[in-house]
């Protein structure tokens, strides 16, 4: 029993979460045999978030099992390497991809989901960023427990000139930039749509970020500029819609959704955010069923979520005393799953090109 006949073996092992054979999408990445005849193989998964690994490995034991049952004691290794589109690549972001997540209403608790999926995806693994475009209403700062105003830092251009550039925040490990790094917060902030455009495309193209697997966006609630900006700008990888159970933030929900199909971002899915009790449940799964969008999961209406956000600890949601740990961290699962699948499953989305009306 040789390496390659092992891996011939495992050729047809179909990914569970993708619905593809392993070696189609690239994920069987290599098998050693050893001299007693115990079996490693190696699996290269789309994103560190990937659920419930176990599933793949079972299905590698069962097709060893069946097709060479002299195969010894098989054991299966896992690395990450996150798939995306270069969503930024046309102004310098070297984010692998980027992630809107809007709503259609305030008050649905929008950039606690953006930034739970943000400090999530970093738990999980993955280099992240958390931009907060909700110019008029920024809420990450005090969310993350970040306070001070960004650097600057200087650094040679493609030209050969010295550029200055922000150097952005960070908290728990997750990059941050806000207007409200800036600006007092009792000050408001009261700008047009030109100089909200110019902004948003300093902070994508002018921010130290790094190299980034996911950046998160926190949109300003509706249908406002901030989305033409973004369409414009950058080949985003989808965007995340988030609602509450009860029908009237269902049917704004529902006009986010529009808007973003009408500047050609792919929308990866709701969230149900404040599940059970005095909103009811189960009205956004019904609403995705009917759109034929996926849900990305329903997050309770639990205390300690508000808390840890009034507390500056957003990013503790994920500690094991959280009670909201795990639907959390279903929902960011299911966001980086959803990116993978359109990536190995079909074509990466087409940057669009757009005019201001």
């Amino acid at each position: 029993m040789t390496d390659v006949e092992v891996l011939k073996a495992l050729d047809d092992v179909v990914d569970p979460e993708i619905g593809k054979p392993l070696a189609a999408i690239k994920m069987l990445k290599g098998a050693t045999v050893a001299d007693d005849g115990s079996v490693e193989v190696q699996i290269e998964l789309p994103t560190p978030a990937y659920p419930d690994r176990e599933r793949i490995s079972e299905a590698v034991r069962m097709a060893l099992k069946a097709k060479l049952p002299e195969a010894g004691k098989a054991t299966v290794s896992f690395t990450s390497d996150v798939k995306g589109i270069n969503s930024g690549g046309a102004i310098g972001l070297k984010a692998r991809n980027v992630i809107a997540v809007g709503s259609g209403k305030g008050g649905v608790g929008k950039s606690t989901i953006a930034a739970s999926i943000a400090f999530g995806l970093k738990k999980s693994g993955a280099t992240v960023g958390l931009l907060d475009a909700d110019v008029y209403g920024p809420s990450i700062p005090h969310l993350a427990g970040a306070s001070g105003q960004p650097g600057m830092i200087e650094k040679e251009g493609p030209d050969g000139q010295v550029v200055q550039r922000f150097e952005p925040l960070e908290a728990d490990g997750v990059k941050l930039m806000s207007i409200g790094f800036m600006v007092p917060a009792e000050q408001a902030v009261i700008w047009r749509g030109p100089m909200l455009h110019k902004v948003l495309q300093q902070f994508l193209q002018q921010t130290e970020w790094g190299e980034l697997d996911y950046l998160i966006i926190d949109m300003p609630p509706g249908t406002g500029d901030v989305s033409l900006t973004l369409s414009q700008l950058l080949g985003l990888s989808g965007a995340v819609i988030v609602c509450t159970p009860q029908q009237v933030a269902l049917l704004d929900a529902v006009k986010a959704i529009s808007m973003f199909n009408q500047v050609k971002i792919p929308v990866l899915g709701m969230v149900e955010n404040m599940s059970g009790d005095i909103f009811g449940s189960g009205g956004a799964r019904k609403k995705a069923e009917e759109m034929g969008i996926p849900f990305l999961g329903d997050v309770p209406g639990e205390s300690g979520i508000r808390q840890r956000g009034d507390d500056g600890r957003i990013a503790s949601v994920f500690d094991d005393d959280s009670l909201s740990r795990q639907p959390l961290q279903h929902v960011c699962q299911n966001v980086a799953m959803e990116i993978a699948k359109n990536l190995l499953g079909g074509d990466a989305p087409a940057m669009p090109t757009l005019e201001i009306l």
